[in-house]
């Protein structure tokens, strides 16, 4: 079942391409040695603090791997200029930190949005000063201010893996369901509607949805929320985490109430973080894209905008280094991007050589 859906989502994918490279020319290749001043901007989840806290130390950040990626691609690309990697909380500060790139004249911005429609002035001045603005992971919701979103997938894949993992998990007899997520208006709202979605099709008739919850991409709200759902459904056989925060915060909290023997857990974690949870049987599998290859192809693409070597214009084809050639569509709904994908899926057998 696994294999199918990530086949067929992969298929789509590579349509999708195929379609747009038509009446295309050769695709747009990065001159290597220029010197650019990058930044990368991750998202902050919750605080340092809650996070060791609740999660034993295994919380972790998870945009880690995106910095080592993107450091990857620098060096292939061989700009002389070191990545500038910062992390911030959302809201304010972290448009303090798009604003004073800015005023230093860096050549890009990568900007993972953890300020919602609030960041759009600062990365409108950043693209009237010259500076390319690449989202990536969480875009601009208006797509206002930024030249390209560097997605990890789309909506319709996201949804798709997770209803495949959660039948898997259930089984033919199926059960109740809910849901964990960040926020109402975060990119995984979307994967969260295509899950429901699918769920309403003839083979997955024996899930039974019974609560959609949202802990704010934060450590502590989120294993609150998870503790919530425990008390409020004794009868639940499953949560699905939309994020790697939730699905991790979901898992201790089934781990610390001893549920684990009839109480699963499945959704988009980070392999390190829940790789225990997996092996133990508590969350028996979970899916992810690659992390570095994300900060991989951000930076790629970033480098190839800020030298004008690629137009952010739909159609537009360029190579990533490694990842091979990707192609600029238009999003549903965030704008032009650019797509990642595939998804892996990640179970006892795989979660021990990754990362």
């Amino acid at each position: 079942m696994r294999t199918t859906i990530l086949a067929a989502a992969l298929a789509l994918l590579l349509a999708g391409g195929a379609s747009a490279r038509a009446g295309q020319g050769a695709p747009a290749t990065a001159t290597p040695g220029r010197a650019l001043d990058m930044v990368l901007v991750p998202t902050f989840w919750g605080t340092d603090a809650s996070a060791k806290q609740l999660m034993a130390g295994r919380f972790g950040k998870p945009f880690d791997p995106t910095r080592d990626g993107a450091e990857q691609a620098a060096t292939e690309l061989r700009d002389p200029t070191p990545l500038r990697y910062v992390l911030s909380p959302g809201g304010a500060a972290q448009i303090a930190v798009v604003t004073d790139a800015t005023a230093r004249g860096v050549g890009a911005i990568m900007l993972s949005n953890n300020s919602g429609a609030a960041i759009v002035p600062a990365a409108e001045a950043a693209r009237a000063k010259g500076v390319t603005v690449v989202s990536w992971a969480y875009p601009i919701p208006s797509a206002d201010g930024q030249d390209v979103f560097v997605a990890q997938s789309d909506a319709t894949q996201g949804g798709a893996v997770l209803a495949g993992m959660a039948r898997s998990i259930l089984g033919p007899a199926g059960g109740k369901l809910a849901v964990l997520s960040n926020t109402p208006d975060a990119p995984p709202s979307l994967w969260v509607t295509a899950f429901e979605a699918i769920l309403k099709q003839p083979p997955y008739a024996t899930l039974e949805p019974v609560d959609l919850v949202y802990g704010n991409d934060d450590a502590a709200r989120s294993y609150e929320q998870a503790l919530a759902l425990i008390d409020r459904h004794p009868d639940l056989a499953l949560i699905v985490g939309a994020t790697s925060n939730s699905a991790l915060a979901a898992a201790k909290a089934v781990q610390d109430r001893h549920l684990c023997g009839r109480l699963k857990v499945t959704g988009f974690g980070i392999p390190s973080n829940m790789r225990d949870y997996v092996l133990d049987g508590c969350a028996p599998e979970i899916a992810l894209w690659s992390y570095t290859d994300l900060g991989y192809l951000a930076y790629y693409t970033a480098y190839l905008l800020a030298t004008g070597a690629l137009k952010a214009e739909p159609g537009q084809r360029f190579t990533a280094g490694r990842l091979g050639t990707r192609t600029l569509t238009r999003d549903p709904s965030y704008g032009l991007r650019v797509l990642l994908g595939p998804w892996t899926v990640y179970d006892k057998t795989t979660i021990a050589a990754a990362r």
